[in-house]
């Protein structure tokens, strides 16, 4: 290699530590990961490469691109003293795990015990722990204490027993702990912008002192299916970023979760003497979307390279939001646009169980209840891969039956409410059923291949319905969509006992496995956690300035890839969620890819890609944060 080629491959890989967060010496490049950035071809890359083949045997970090931690030291912020105070910090707490060189330079010899544990120990100590707790609330407190204390302790346990501990970090035990946050809050965490700081939302982002590479941000309008709960909606901005760190690799000192505080209409909170956000009713009109733009301005101007995920908004506002700043900022937001995605890759997963080509999408009949912003998004997103599958965009329309509260949505319908527009062209296509028509008319009727409900009601897909789509399709496609498990459209259960066990089934919540008739009914979960973190790793690594349709189709279409073949025998249509890091990375990769055949990407990226999917491997992987402790000194020593 010449000098040149050495400088432009030191380059890049600055620029991916850069772009996430990550430190210079703990990510050092192998010279073959080097060189692959500038060999002339590889067997991956190019135009003709079978996105249909499982990825699941070669995704997989490679060992000379991992973090060596113990080869990183922290550079300590200024206003950090040393001795006790270095103890209560939580980015530098080690437990006991400060080796003697750090007693002592730190002054905290003699304020730990003189027993040296590794941070294995640690974490498998805390996990015996955690496990012995009763209800999902206390693990999930628990959880957030060690946090407080220890945040790299907290993300490699979180890290290394994901698959347990997702659905106590986020849903659905992050919904209770939102019901009951203002109760539950020990130490404030990310930024709270209130109706009462307008106009200074720009002054107030300097007191968060350290870069921000992503931003959750909810106004708390509409958590899961639990409704307005104001300020305690930081919960979700908080577990959802623990899962960008934990899946995605994202370096935890560069992520910011935000509320904006718009007010609450909830009357519980606003007569809770406890509650912790503005005791106020929500901003309305002009002022909350003026709200909006200042926030939006303020990061932008704050983070100009910041990646905005909005969640959980109220539908009448959601849509209408994304729309305004899609294009403007890299942002997107997760119900709409996430929730479409995975719903997607549950279906091209369904394909593959049913032993289809991803094409074949093109030949179901979907009925989706729920008219909300999820549901809008969903069928949207559907709709755009019918027509890249071969379909006119009207052909496509007429594959969608939409039912909301009030029965079949068809042209009939005055659609002239907020967030109801993207559900005029599908009203339009539906001329050929009565207005209203209820949810087991239409299964009769028309046959649909695919159930989905994003519609919150529990119990919403009766044993007449699901019995319906089994008697209609030998695999019937049924994915009760709804958070949190009290919202489910029905169980796993009841899908197995009125399908016999034939049924691809994925859901919102963790549901088990049935066993039925000597079949067993595989409760596969469609978690937005395989989109977002590979997503914004992809986005936030291409330095491209938006998200758009093309690189979520991406993403949707890299899940079902991670799957093996053992897997798709058995029913399966997601991976598993142990392996989430390698599906992040693979995500990543496509959307990178992507977004590079869309012109959206600089030049140093534009040559990465070109080189092929083995070079974007290595670059990917080498950007991920690795949760090991650092040394907080410089020291040739290596006495525990």
């Amino acid at each position: 290699r010449t000098n040149r080629q050495r400088l432009r491959a030191g380059m890049l890989a600055r620029r991916a530590r850069a772009l996430i967060g990550t430190s210079h010496r703990a990510q050092a490049w192998s010279p073959r990961a080097r060189g692959l950035f500038y060999a002339n071809t590889t067997a991956e890359g190019g135009e003709e490469e079978d996105e249909e083949r499982s990825r699941a045997g070669v995704m997989k970090a490679p060992m000379e691109t991992k973090r060596q931690s113990k080869d990183d030291v922290i550079v300590m912020h200024p206003d950090t003293s040393r001795g006790i105070e270095v103890l209560h910090n939580p980015v530098y707490a080690k437990g006991t795990s400060f080796t003697a060189s750090e007693r002592e330079r730190l002054g905290i010899r003699g304020l730990v015990p003189p027993a040296y544990f590794t941070v294995n120990q640690q974490a498998a100590k805390i996990w015996a722990q955690n496990k012995t707790l009763g209800t999902p609330l206390e693990r999930w407190s628990h959880l957030q204490d060690l946090k407080d204390r220890n945040e790299t302790l907290f993300y490699r346990l979180v890290t290394e027993h994901i698959e347990e501990l997702a659905p106590i970090i986020y849903t659905p035990t992050v919904g209770e702990a939102c019901l009951n946050y203002s109760k539950l809050l020990r130490r404030a965490r990310g930024m709270y912008f209130s109706a009462d700081d307008r106009g200074e939302f720009n002054t107030m982002m300097y007191n968060w002192k350290r870069d921000a590479k992503v931003i959750v941000v909810t106004d708390g309008s509409r958590i899961l299916g639990l409704g307005d709960l104001g300020t305690n909606g930081m919960g979700i901005s908080q577990g959802k970023l623990d899962l960008y760190v934990s899946g995605g690799g994202f370096d935890p000192q560069h992520i910011l979760p935000v509320v904006l505080d718009c007010g609450t209409n909830n009357p519980e909170l606003l007569n809770d003497p406890y509650y912790i956000g503005v005791h106020k009713n929500r901003l309305e009109g002009k002022e909350y979307y003026d709200m909006i733009e200042e926030f939006v301005r303020g990061v932008k101007n704050r983070w100009p390279k910041a990646l905005i995920q909005f969640e959980d908004f109220q539908t009448k506002h959601a849509n209408k939001i994304l729309q305004k700043y899609r294009n403007e900022v890299l942002c997107f937001n997760d119900d709409i646009q996430g929730t479409a995605a995975i719903v997607l890759a549950g279906i091209y997963g369904a394909m593959k169980v049913l032993g289809k080509h991803r094409a074949d999408i093109v030949q179901q009949k979907f009925v989706m209840c729920g008219a909300g912003s999820a549901g809008a998004g969903i069928v949207s997103f559907l709709h755009q891969a019918l027509v890249a599958n071969g379909l006119s965009a009207d052909e496509a329309y007429k594959r969608f039956y939409i039912i909301d509260v009030n029965g079949l949505i068809t042209a009939e319908r005055d659609l002239d409410g907020p967030g109801s527009e993207p559900l005029k062209p599908f009203a339009r296509a539906r001329d050929d059923m009565p207005e209203g028509a209820k949810l087991i008319d239409v299964i009769n009727a028309v046959k649909p291949t695919a159930l989905l409900g994003v519609s919150t009601v529990k119990g919403l897909f009766t044993a007449d319905v699901l019995e319906a789509m089994a008697a209609y399709n030998e695999r019937p496609i049924i994915m009760p969509l709804s958070n949190p498990t009290s919202r489910a459209e029905c169980t796993s259960d009841e899908v197995a006992r009125a399908t016999g066990g034939r049924a691809i089934f994925s859901s919102g919540s963790p549901f088990p496995d049935v066993e039925i008739d000597g079949k067993v009914l595989k409760a596969n979960q469609g978690n937005n956690f395989y989109v977002f973190p590979g997503l914004g790793l992809g986005a936030v690594l291409s330095g491209s300035s938006v998200i758009s349709d093309g690189m979520l189709q991406a993403a949707a279409k890299a899940i079902p890839a991670m799957l093996t073949p053992a897997q798709v025998e058995e029913g399966v249509i997601f991976p598993r969620i142990d392996r989430i890091r390698d599906i992040s990375a693979y995500v990543a990769i496509k959307v990178m890819q992507t977004a590079a055949k869309e012109g959206r990407v600089p030049d140093d990226i534009r040559r990465l890609v070109a080189q092929g999917e083995a070079a974007m491997k290595e670059y990917v992987y080498s950007s991920m944060y690795v949760p090991e402790y650092r040394p907080l000194v410089f020291s040739c020593s290596s006495k525990k």
